[in-house]
Parts: C-alpha cells; sequence; structure tokens
C-alpha cells in the first residue's frame, strides 16, 4: 500500500526526472550534430527527413540520457527534502533513509526494466535506421548551387561557369559550359544569355542560352587526326541530370550483421555460431602449418633427448651430415618452406585477429544491454544519499556532483569498451568497470548518509581546521622559556 510518505517522493522526483531526461536528451543530440554537422549541412535535406532522422538519434541516445536523468533527479530530490528541512521532520518520527528511499528504489528497478527492453529492441532498429540514413546523408552530393564567377564542377560530366545572375535567379550572361567526355577530347558552349530553371520534379536543370558557340574535337587524343566543329546558335537547350543530388535511400540489409543492429536473442545465436567458427579455424590453421611443417610429421612417438655420450658421437654440424653438391638445393629449399611458412602463418594470424575482434565486440555489445540498465540502479543508489548529505536543492551544487559522477561513470564505460575492443581485458570485466568501481561509492554514501555525516559540509571541515590549529598552538604555549 502506498502511504503518504511515498507518495510525497514520488511527487517530488517524477517532476525533476522528467524535465532532467529530456534536457539530457537534447544536450547529447545536440552533441551528435556537432560531430557530423559538415556531413549534414549544406545537403539540401527536407524538413520530413531532417526531423525523422532526429528521432532516431533521440532513440540512440536514449540509454546515456536515462543513467544521468536518475542520477541528477534524486540528487534533487532529496536535496530539495533535506533543504526545506523535511528529511529532518522524517528521520526525527523514526523512519529510516532506506524506508524512503524504498519507492524511488523500486521506481528505478522500473525504469532499469524499461531501459533493458529499450535497448533490447527499440536500439537496434533505431540504430540500423540511423546508420542508414547517416551513410546516405554523407554520401549525397551537396545541394545544387551555381555562384557567380566560381567554377562548379558537381555535376558529372561538366563544369559549369556563369559570369552574372540577375536577381530573380534565372537570368543568366557570360555562360560557358565545359563538357568532360574522357575517351574523347573536351568540348566547350559558350553563350552571351540565357535561362535556367529545374524542372518542377527537380530531377532535370534546364539552361535555355541564347547568342552562342559550341566547339567540339573529335579524334583520338594526342594526334593530328583530330576534327574540329564549330556551330553558332540563337537558341540551345542543355538538359543536366541532378538524378545525384538526391538522397537515394540504401537498403537496411546492408547494415543489419553489424552488433550493434541485434537483440540479446540474436547476439547470442551470433555469438553461438562465432565459437564455432573459431574452433574451426584453429583446426585449419593446425592443419596448415603441419603441412609446411613436414617434419613435424616424422617425429617418432618414443623419441627421448640425446645424453651426455650420444651427443658426443653426434657431428657437430649439420654440414657435416649434408654432401658439399647437395647443400646449396637443400638450403634453398628449407628457405621456399619457412617463406610459405611465413606468409601463411601472418595471414592466419589476421584473420584470426578479425575473428576474435568480431567475437570480443559481440559480447561488448551483449554485455552494454544488460550494464547501461543496471546504471540506472547504480547512479541512483549514488544520488539518492548524496542528495540528503548535500542538502541542496536546485541545479547549481546537485548539477556539479551529478556531472562529476557522471564523467566519471562515462570514462569508465568508455575505458572498459576500449579495452574490450583492443582485448586487453574480457568483455564482461571491460562493461561492468563502471559498475564495480561505483557500487563500493553508492554503498559507502548510503552508509554516511543513514549516519547523518557531514561529508560534505563546509562548515564541519572549518570547524575541523580550527580544532587542528588550536592542537598545534597548545604544545607552542606550553613550552617555558628559560
Amino acid at each position: 500500500m502506498i502511504k503518504k510518505l511515498d507518495k510525497l517522493i514520488l511527487q517530488a522526483f517524477i517532476g525533476p526526472f522528467i524535465a532532467v531526461f529530456f534536457i539530457t536528451l537534447f544536450v547529447l543530440v545536440l552533441q551528435f550534430f556537432w560531430l557530423y554537422i559538415d556531413d549534414i549541412v549544406g545537403k539540401g535535406l527536407d524538413t520530413f527527413t531532417i526531423f525523422k532522422f532526429i528521432i532516431y538519434v533521440c532513440a540512440t541516445v536514449v540509454p546515456l540520457a536515462l543513467p544521468l536523468a536518475v542520477l541528477l533527479s534524486s540528487i534533487m530530490t532529496f536535496g530539495n527534502l533535506g533543504e526545506s528541512f523535511e528529511l529532518v521532520a522524517i528521520k526525527s518520527s523514526g523512519i529510516p533513509l532506506l524506508r524512503f528511499m524504498r519507492p524511488l528504489f523500486f521506481v528505478t528497478l522500473g525504469i532499469c526494466g524499461i531501459a533493458f527492453l529499450f535497448n533490447n529492441y527499440i536500439i537496434p532498429v533505431a540504430n540500423l535506421r540511423m546508420n542508414t540514413m547517416k551513410y546516405d546523408i554523407i554520401t549525397a552530393k551537396p545541394a545544387f548551387d551555381i555562384k557567380e564567377g566560381v567554377f562548379y564542377d558537381k555535376l558529372d560530366g561538366f563544369v559549369i561557369k556563369i559570369g552574372k545572375k540577375d536577381e530573380d535567379g534565372t537570368n543568366i550572361h557570360n555562360i560557358i559550359i565545359y563538357e568532360k567526355n574522357y575517351g574523347l577530347q573536351d568540348n566547350f558552349i559558350v553563350a552571351e544569355s540565357g535561362k535556367m530553371s529545374v524542372s518542377p520534379d527537380k530531377r532535370f536543370l534546364r539552361f535555355t542560352l541564347l547568342n552562342g558557340w559550341r566547339y567540339e574535337e573529335n579524334g583520338q587524343r594526342m594526334t593530328a587526326n583530330t576534327e574540329f566543329i564549330q556551330m553558332g546558335f540563337k537558341s540551345y537547350v542543355k538538359q543536366f541530370d541532378l538524378s545525384s543530388f538526391n538522397l537515394n535511400p540504401t537498403s537496411d540489409s546492408v547494415f543489419k550483421d553489424n552488433q550493434q543492429m541485434l537483440n540479446v536473442r540474436q547476439l547470442n545465436a551470433r555469438i553461438d555460431s562465432l565459437e564455432k567458427l573459431n574452433r574451426e579455424y584453429y583446426k585449419k590453421a593446425k592443419s596448415e602449418v603441419y603441412y609446411y611443417s613436414k617434419f613435424a610429421t616424422l617425429l617418432d612417438s618414443s623419441w627421448q633427448p640425446l645424453s651426455a655420450k650420444e651427443k658426443k658421437s653426434v657431428p657437430p654440424t649439420l654440414d657435416s651430415l649434408i654432401p658439399e653438391a647437395s647443400r646449396l638445393p637443400i638450403v634453398e629449399r628449407a628457405l621456399a618452406q619457412v617463406n610459405s611458412l611465413r606468409s601463411n602463418t601472418e595471414s592466419s594470424s589476421f584473420e584470426f585477429e578479425s575473428r576474435q575482434k568480431s567475437y570480443r565486440l559481440h559480447l561488448q555489445e551483449w554485455h552494454r544491454k544488460f550494464s547501461m540498465s543496471v546504471a540506472c540502479l547504480v547512479l541512483f543508489m549514488i544520488g539518492a544519499p548524496l542528495g540528503s548529505i548535500i542538502r541542496k536543492g536546485g541545479l547549481g551544487t546537485p548539477l556539479v556532483f551529478a556531472v562529476i559522477f557522471f564523467v566519471i561513470f562515462f570514462m569508465l564505460n568508455n575505458f572498459g569498451q576500449k579495452f574490450v575492443r583492443e582485448g586487453v581485458t574480457s568483455a564482461w570485466f571491460g562493461m561492468w568497470l563502471a559498475t564495480f568501481v561505483l557500487t563500493p561509492i553508492g554503498i559507502f554514501l548510503t552508509y554516511k548518509a543513514m549516519h547523518d555525516s557531514q561529508l560534505f559540509n563546509k562548515e564541519y571541515y572549518h570547524r575541523l581546521f580550527k580544532r587542528l590549529k588550536a592542537l598545534r598552538k597548545k604544545p607552542e604555549q606550553s613550552e617555558v622559556p628559560e
């Protein structure tokens, strides 16, 4: 049964949580667009495409926004209760800290469950759509825009220069069109004036040129057997295909095999397949090495190291066992065998590294879906006791502490991911590194909050400093001069 105390704490938590979540989401989306601003701006994207892309980006940053929202809102909630002395009243009535943390603890568990479902079912789809759209946007050409006095070379096979454009953007003067035919000689079109327009479906650019000349030279390059053609015209229509400027959607199947586009069930199946392929690879590599190392197959199973007496009877060098006429062919064959073995080993090593990296990335993504969900609970264990200790509400002091702990969490999480990618640590240790480090901190802060610690009270440290200063002066005063 929900009591009035539980309702009070829940009402104090829900408002800051929703506000902080959307603010964090907005900041993370801005960070993403700041990284890719050069690839997005100037591509002539319509409003619907931009809005859809923003929705996909928002979905991909939700797993990072939820832990920060839980951390900051929990600090603000308990800080506001402490600043208004409501925590003092609750504790004075005999209610322990863990009791009034209980409703938010269960709410945070629900948030962890929602975060896992989001990571498992929505994030793979959002990553797939977002990465596909990002690829299409980056590979698309900039929006069509011809400026005065500048050679424009974004149209395939043509370079255009317009001397002057009227204010209406339609009438143009002093036009030069340079045609690149590659296999034949380059051609020119020169005109005094004309009109420039785009077809209603924006697929073609039409130039209606007036009073000009067309110069064309046919024949093989670098030879004298060419034919020069000069043609004058009063009116000439030239069309250009603009299909390369459109955003051509790529099929989702191009990126569907990436580990970020898979849910837990698909990752389990993929990890099992990779483990099976690795076992088969070991057998294959072993057989290839034995094929080039034929001497290994000729070893006697009962072979034992030579004794001291037997070593004395063995010739001191290998050359003494080989006739002089056969030494050079044998050495050449041995070198060829070693080089073949080395090249085969290097290629096998490269294949092994790529397989192992793919295996580590799949394990990393599997652990990420759980670790980012549990991060909400870990940061709540830090934020709730921290807010009751600092007893400050608003966005001032709570924001400072939230940023500090979130930066620690973010850095540890990134370090763990890098360690997993490079094979320094196992996937479970690297992806749970932030949880391993921050959980003891949360337990420590909870213990301090339960005992009304003065951990972040500046007056406590001021009094402690005065006591130490007084203790330092006492021995000096007790000394009596001779």
